[in-house]
């Protein structure tokens, strides 16, 4: 995953609740995350083009704090910075993976090339 996913905020209906909202590849992915009380970052769903919405609601693994507040600083800026807003998307996809349909996974490229 790098800067070529063009991620960028973005708001959704208020029938797709959550607290945080990007967008990549020209809008064929959505992501969808919650921040807990104690401010950790949670991904609540993904949706793909060609595949659909896939939520994870109470199974999503969390960043750790620190990541949480990485992603929360990030979130409050005025643009993203690519390369720090990547690896933390990389990391909670792939804390998740297992939760995510990795058909959709392999066709978009969202597992990081080690």
């Amino acid at each position: 995953m790098g800067d070529d996913f063009h991620f960028f905020k973005t708001k959704m209906p208020n029938t797709r609740r959550a607290d945080y909202y990007l967008g990549c590849l020209d809008g064929s992915i959505f992501l969808d995350f919650n921040r807990s009380p104690d401010n950790r970052i949670s991904l609540v769903r993904i949706s793909f083009d060609g595949f659909g919405c896939c939520g994870l609601d109470e199974s999503s693994i969390e960043l750790s704090s620190k990541n949480s507040q990485d992603f929360i600083s990030e979130m409050e800026k005025e643009s993203l910075d690519q390369k720090v807003i990547s690896e933390l998307v990389y990391q909670i996809i792939n804390a998740n993976r297992e939760h995510i349909w990795p058909e959709a996974i392999k066709e978009y490229g969202l597992l990081k090339k080690e």
